[in-house]
């Protein structure tokens, strides 16, 4: 039987595995974002230096990067309300505008040409009604790296999509947040660990330094 480590190592195959980095924007994570109390709990949890430090893996190791970026026309056509997050949103004194910098990619997280971003203007989910599944496929994507935020919403969304959608799914428990910051790890145990592999930063990080040899 193959050892845990054995088999993480052999689901996060470079050649087969796309990082995904969700909402990792500087409108929601960023010191002056929308949603002060959940970038709060990205930056002291170490979640975002977490997922910077996966980014800058995986551009090393040639691990697709992919960030799915939420926002909305300054005009709001095409978004969401049908729930009352959208439109508590729609109040908050910092808005996720297109081409503004509260979409751009937060800091620290490194962003080379090589990554693909996607952005949507409505629902909940950074994959499902995106180009998310068919860029995936593309790139030949068999296991998809889960992080970002939040653990209350957008990351199981995702999570669930891409079981849905026949990925294997990984999420390093440590690379997410949430608010109350103790709901992540009740969220992990309770529901992500049921359909995905729950790890860690450094153990995803050890497997992609394993030679392909030993995979």
């Amino acid at each position: 039987m193959p050892s845990d480590a054995a088999r993480l190592a052999a689901q996060l195959d470079p050649a087969s595995t796309v990082l995904l980095t969700v909402e990792c924007q500087r409108g929601v994570v960023g010191p002056d974002g929308a949603l002060p109390e959940l970038a709060a709990a990205a930056r002291a949890s170490g979640a975002l230096a977490n997922v910077a430090r996966l980014v800058a893996a995986a551009h090393d190791t040639g691990v697709q990067v992919l960030h799915a970026i939420a926002e909305r026309r300054p005009d709001g056509r095409g978004a969401s309300r049908n729930a009352r997050l959208f439109r508590a949103a729609e109040r908050l004194p910092v808005q996720q505008l297109a081409g503004s910098t509260a979409v751009r990619v937060a800091d620290p997280i490194p962003v080379t040409e090589d990554d693909l971003v996607v952005r949507r203007l409505h629902g909940l989910s950074p994959i499902a009604g995106t180009e998310v599944d068919a860029l995936l496929r593309n790139a030949g994507c068999r296991t998809l790296v889960v992080t970002g935020v939040s653990a209350n919403v957008a990351i199981p969304n995702a999570v669930f999509d891409a079981v849905n959608l026949g990925y294997t799914a990984v999420v390093p428990g440590d690379a997410i947040a949430g608010v109350p910051a103790e709901y992540t790890a009740v969220m992990l145990r309770n529901t992500l660990s049921l359909v995905a592999t729950v790890t860690t930063t450094e153990d995803v990080l050890t497997s992609w330094r394993l030679p392909r040899r030993d995979r």
